[in-house]
């Protein structure tokens, strides 16, 4: 579960990171700015990284699972919409 914590604790400082942008500078990131997310997301992908070990899985096979999930979401055309399983 210690995975599952820091991740969401490190996407959480991601994305404030990102409000920041949005609420100071009109949504236009500067260098320092980027340099400060880039750390954080790369504490998202340590993170990601141990709970897919934690499950016995790959980030690849995750990876590939993934773009086949979006790319049979778009051939049957419901790509945009609700629900985890369209």
């Amino acid at each position: 579960m210690f995975p599952v914590l820091g991740l969401v604790g490190e996407a959480g400082e991601v994305a404030e990171k990102i409000k920041k942008v949005l609420r100071d500078n009109e949504g236009k990131i500067e260098e320092e700015q980027k340099k400060e997310i880039k750390k954080e997301l790369g504490d998202v992908l340590w993170y990601l990284s141990q709970l897919a070990t934690e499950l016995g899985l790959s980030l690849t096979d995750i990876a590939a699972y993934n773009i086949e999930k979006i790319k049979s979401r778009r051939e049957r055309g419901v790509a945009n919409g609700k629900g985890d399983n369209r």
